[in-house]
């Protein structure tokens, strides 16, 4: 593997995009949703979902798919983070996630499809994708976005209409932290062709597709979208990921080439590789 840089003492807002940013700053003017849904909801959740883990999935280790296991300690390595339990788990819809609250328990799911179909340092920047949301502990607001998107359906119309507002603001805050966490995937794979090419592979790829596509095209297709700015494009844009708890395939590339090639990106690594040559000197940790 080659080398890369440890961002050794990383925080959270060092990269979080600043959409994240703004959106989690009106969240927390909610007073009482953080307190509610980490004290109530949490243990109960965490249990549910380790039980589940345990019972119907594979848990990775040093003698469980050890090429996934070290895959994991590198990228938490790059990101200074304790490595959670990593799951895989069959299921034919390409996808991984993660819950943690506040660090108890953390754990991260990868299912089989999604692993068939990226290679090792696609697969790397999709757990450090994950990781991304434990270093910026998404994990309250995620519990919090899933319910209120389930009570939207659930509850009488006047009720409904309040969590449909709800749910809009949670949805625009999840779209926003996928954002922070692609940054995340690029901050351990040091590639943005490696995490345009997940988004690629993701919005049209399977195993047998997969060694097929074209990055570049993939690349000139987001900006295809982006040069479609009238008022009705704006419009039919909006109305499209309103309900959508990820952003689209082309705007997370779009947005990931456009952090990869800016001052702050490069300033971050340069703090870094300047700190991890002086650590180095020292006789301390040094890049792998």
């Amino acid at each position: 593997m080659l080398s890369k840089t440890l961002l050794i003492g990383l925080r959270a807002d060092q990269f979080r995009h600043p959409l994240d940013l703004e959106a989690t700053a009106a969240l927390k003017q909610m007073p009482g949703l953080d307190v509610a849904v980490r004290n109530l909801l949490g243990p109960v959740a965490e249990q549910v979902l380790y039980l589940d883990n345990i019972a119907s999935s594979v848990l990775v280790g040093e003698q469980q798919l050890p090429h996934l296991h070290q895959l994991l300690l590198e990228a938490c390595q790059v990101l200074d983070l304790e490595p959670p339990q990593l799951y895989v788990r069959q299921h034919p819809a390409p996808n991984a996630y993660t819950f943690a609250m506040r660090g108890k328990q953390p754990f991260i799911v990868m299912h089989t499809s999604l692993i068939e179909m990226l290679n090792p340092a696609e697969i790397q920047a999709v757990i450090a994708h994950e990781l991304g949301h434990l270093k910026c502990e998404h994990g309250v607001y995620m519990t919090l976005a899933n319910l209120v998107v389930l009570a939207a359906g659930q509850l009488p119309r006047m009720g409904g209409w309040i969590a449909q507002g709800l749910q809009a603001q949670m949805l625009r805050w999840v779209r926003c932290a996928e954002f922070t966490c692609d940054r995340a995937a690029l901050l351990v794979a040091q590639d943005p062709k490696v995490i345009a090419s997940v988004l690629m592979k993701l919005a049209g790829g399977s195993p047998s597709l997969a060694p097929q596509l074209n990055l570049e095209a993939f690349l000139a297709q987001a900006r295809s979208y982006d040069a479609v700015d009238d008022e009705l494009g704006k419009l039919l844009k909006q109305a499209r990921t309103a309900e959508l708890t990820h952003p689209l395939p082309v705007l997370r590339a779009r947005e990931i080439d456009r952090w990869a090639s800016s001052q702050a990106y490069q300033s971050l690594f340069q703090t870094f590789t300047h700190y991890n040559g002086l650590a180095a000197t020292k006789g301390g940790w040094r890049n792998w």
